[in-house]
């Protein structure tokens, strides 16, 4: 592993970064822009773990403790595998090594896993909803959009430079589990979302 031995280089200060490899990028480029991004969203799945840390501190009953649990578990795993993406992205095809950990199909299967676990407690959804809830579902659902984000921009990547298939579908599922985990938790808290209401007047 890495040490990180010093944290200012002042290599950056003329607009460049470093990739893996040594070549040095500029900082608005796709690339980063894009491993930036998907760091971004795993400090926001680390704010939803947070707040699940207090959920679980308080839990009302075994219930509520024990999803909440489970969902940490499995953020936790999240944060590992984006740290895997980060660091592919930061890394050119021909600076991979051996043994690297890169984003694999099974990352996908797993969350479609848990996307159906979850699904089977929560009612259909007939209309659309507001991003909100308790504080671990609202942190869920900017990381959705984060998410979306991350993947669009890794699309706009993949169109100039070579991105594995395996990486973009984790995204497009990984979306989709946050959304889905969002409604999980605020479920069990009693904290549902506002449902759409698509003629809404202002309050007077």
């Amino acid at each position: 592993m890495p040490k990180l031995t010093r944290i200012y280089t002042r290599t950056g200060d003329a607009g460049t970064t470093g990739l893996v490899g040594g070549q040095r990028v500029k900082k608005n480029s796709p690339r980063i822009e894009t491993y930036g991004t998907v760091d971004e969203l795993s400090s926001i799945v680390g704010l939803a773990r947070t707040a699940l840390a207090d959920v679980i501190g308080r839990a009302s009953s075994t219930e509520v403790e024990t999803r909440a649990e489970k969902l940490d578990r499995w953020l936790a795993w999240t944060q590992d595998v984006l740290f895997n993406l980060g660091s592919d992205l930061a890394t050119l095809p021909k600076d991979r090594w051996e043994g690297m950990p890169l984003i694999t199909a099974d990352d996908s299967t797993a969350l479609e896993r848990s996307i159906d676990e979850c699904q089977r407690d929560l009612e259909p959804l007939a209309n659309f909803i507001l991003p909100g809830g308790a504080y671990p579902g609202a942190f869920l659902h900017q990381a959705r959009t984060v998410c979306r984000r991350a993947e669009r921009l890794l699309f706009d990547l993949a169109e100039s430079e070579p991105v594995t298939p395996e990486s973009l579908t984790y995204l497009n599922r990984l979306s989709d589990a946050l959304f889905v985990w969002s409604r999980w938790i605020n479920h069990i808290l009693g904290r549902p979302e506002h449902l759409w209401n698509a003629k809404t007047t202002a309050p007077q």
